[in-house]
């Protein structure tokens, strides 16, 4: 199960790289497209920080972090997720996110962001940033139910053991 999660990053990865090669040729020249007017557009921005353009131009930073990260993702992938399908999914998402936007930062010194609400006074982002939330919320929901899941049982073995036996009536 691990194989095919690593397999559905690297496709995530790919998409990710090839819509960001789209938006730099097609959006970098015409700076944004709007897609429903007043609502969303396609925005090209050249993003040399992290989220919400927080550590601006603190590139070698951002790329150590990212990738130590990622690589404790990866082992988590390997060696803690077998059986649990909502915690590989989330670590997945979160892998190819990560990669998508640390290949931006390796090999351009920034990252490609194009998608924009117009509503709100929301900074602009990519597929790598959706992967990235999708993932962690995908995460946190794995933590709340594995915490729910705990309580069960430790509720199960307090219960069983505070209820007396035939043999002690």
């Amino acid at each position: 199960m691990q194989i095919l999660a690593f397999l559905i990053a690297a496709v995530l990865v790919a998409a990710d790289q090839w819509i960001k090669f789209w938006a730099y040729q097609v959006l970098l020249p015409v700076g944004t497209m709007p897609l429903i007017p007043n609502v969303f557009s396609l925005t090209y921005v050249e993003n040399y920080g992290a989220a919400f353009s927080i550590l601006q131009n603190k590139q070698l930073f951002l790329i150590i972090m990212t990738s130590i990260f990622l690589v404790v993702v990866a082992y988590l992938m390997l060696k803690k997720t077998k059986g649990n399908r909502l915690f590989l999914a989330s670590l997945t998402l979160i892998l190819a996110g990560g990669l998508g936007n640390l290949i931006d930062r390796v090999f351009r010194g920034f990252v490609i962001d194009y998608i924009q609400f117009l509503p709100f006074d929301f900074p602009i982002f990519n597929f790598a940033d959706c992967c990235v939330v999708v993932g962690t919320i995908l995460f946190m929901l794995y933590i709340v139910l594995d915490e729910i899941r705990m309580s069960r049982e430790h509720r199960k073995l307090g219960h069983s053991e505070n209820t007396p036996s035939k043999t002690e009536e």
